[in-house]
């Protein structure tokens, strides 16, 4: 199974997280960064692309400005951000030369995704980087960003660049095994496969303690779920042994394997499902539920119970079932105060085009 998912990749986002980056101290770990610039550079010359996620900048950055922990304030965290990114990438640069591998930063907020038209650019600008044999090295703009230095997100940076690309295969490396059952316990066991991701996995998901780290299990299982519906792999893996890298594509057993959906979401419905931050959302009732689900059908205001939140026509919206739970997203065509007064009540809400299921 793990051969068959991971041996024809080709193209591969690599994220890097802040514990695999960093040593007791919660400084960087120079050697570290060289045994994975290594793992990377074989992978180059092995005639894989890849893409860099790293974390690390305020990390950088807080020994710089004599912080030993992570700072409270959004001002002082991207005070260690801007310290930290430039050291950050001459780093990076520094010992990919020894490679002969030229680098590129680019540095990405939420709206450059969630615009379309920056998206697009972004992706363009990513695989013509590719094309000339350039390794990007991509960090969230932590230094300007206010919505996204917050829990977890590099890991959903990592699955949103994958699902961008798309890629063929994203390999998050962390101090962790992967995903493991009974955490703590003498239970305690690997998950080698996660073929679908239910309640009984996301149970086994948990956040971090670390001072420099922002997320934890359950930041990569919410990234999962955008690769895996986006039709590519995942590799959760530890960090620190010097060939995870060429035994994870060789097909070898290492750290938690999630097996992608079936088929590839096209590019325009990837960018409805996961790039927004999406405020408002309707519950269906069950029949509207079921002939989205399996009629293919457009979501009609007639089917709709109940608006949540406030939206305009061509806003990103949820669509939730009876039971609140959301299974869809899709561009509004009506305002949510239309729906609430009634008026929208023989209109098509979102049509089928427009429409993912999740």
């Amino acid at each position: 199974m793990r051969s068959e998912a991971l041996k024809s990749a080709k193209r591969l986002v690599v994220k890097l997280g802040t514990g695999v980056l960093t040593d007791g101290r919660n400084r960087p770990d120079l050697v570290q960064f060289a045994q994975l610039v290594a793992q990377v550079a074989a992978l180059r010359a092995a005639g894989h692309e890849v893409v860099l996620v790293t974390s690390g900048a305020v990390g950088a950055g807080m020994g710089v400005l004599g912080y030993d922990r992570r700072p409270p304030s959004l001002a002082e965290r991207q005070a260690c951000a801007a310290v930290g990114q430039s050291r950050l990438m001459a780093t990076y640069e520094q010992l990919f030369r020894h490679f002969e591998q030229p680098v590129a930063q680019v540095l990405l907020t939420h709206e450059d995704l969630a615009d379309h038209d920056r998206h697009l650019n972004a992706r363009n600008t990513l695989l013509t980087l590719l094309r000339h044999g350039v390794l990007p090295i991509i960090n969230e703009n932590d230094a300007v960003s206010v919505t996204e230095l917050k829990f977890g997100d590099n890991d959903r940076l990592s699955a949103l660049v994958a699902s961008l690309l798309p890629a063929d295969l994203l390999v998050i490396l962390t101090t962790a095994d992967g995903l493991v059952e009974d955490f703590g316990k003498p239970t305690a066991r690997l998950v080698d496969v996660v073929e679908a991701i239910d309640a009984r996995i996301e149970a086994m998901a948990g956040g971090t303690s670390s001072a420099t780290a922002t997320g934890g299990m359950a930041t990569k299982i919410a990234a999962a779920r955008i690769v895996v519906r986006s039709g590519i792999p995942l590799v959760i893996a530890p960090g620190r042994r010097h060939d995870v890298l060429a035994r994870i594509v060789s097909g070898q057993q290492e750290g938690t394997l999630f097996l992608p959906a079936k088929g590839r979401l096209p590019s325009r419905k990837r960018w409805i499902a996961f790039y927004h931050h999406v405020r408002g959302g309707v519950r269906v009732d069950a029949g509207a539920m079921e002939a989205l689900t399996t009629r293919g059908r457009s979501l009609l205001a007639a089917g709709v119970s109940g608006c949540e939140g406030e939206f305009v026509r061509g806003d990103i919206i949820r669509v939730l079932g009876p039971d609140g739970r959301e299974f869809a997203r899709g561009i509004a065509r009506c305002d949510a105060a239309a729906l609430r007064e009634g008026k929208a009540a023989r209109d098509e809400l979102v049509h089928r085009d427009d429409l993912v299921l999740l």
